[in-house]
């Protein structure tokens, strides 16, 4: 049986959408995947650039909110910023959840290219997080 997994974000744009994007590339064999936001800020251009770089296509991903039948469908719930750690709703007993801090790359700034940079370590350090879990 695969696990269902959530990713939950501020805003479903950025981070979440590349985790999508790991979870689905790297572990279907075992998990199912959904993302969410607190709110929903549409998928940033610049995560979908930046995943199409190492062959994942995130550009028909929707930016969602999180709702009441995600967290009943999800076994395990990884919030990967402080904002969606601290607002997660109240999950059930059966559902783990882990907390992957990761830094916005939509709030970088500098030349494009320095941005990019950023989202490529961002996106980097969800596949290697990925590449580690047990599910």
């Amino acid at each position: 049986m695969k696990t269902n997994v959530l990713v939950l974000c501020t805003g479903n744009a950025c981070r979440s959408q590349m985790a999508e994007g790991w979870l689905r590339a790297l572990r279907s064999d075992v998990c199912d995947v959904q993302s969410a936001g607190i709110e929903a800020h549409g998928v940033n251009a610049t995560a979908v650039e930046i995943m199409a770089e190492v062959g994942i296509d995130i550009s028909q991903h929707q930016s969602t909110v999180i709702d009441g039948a995600m967290i009943e469908w999800a076994t395990l719930v990884i919030t990967v910023c402080g904002h969606a750690d601290e607002a997660c709703p109240t999950l059930p007993q059966r559902v783990k959840r882990i907390h992957w801090p990761t830094p916005d790359p939509a709030a970088l700034t500098g030349t494009p290219e320095e941005v990019r940079a950023g989202f490529r370590a961002v996106r980097d350090s969800l596949k290697a997080r990925i590449t580690d879990l047990l599910i």
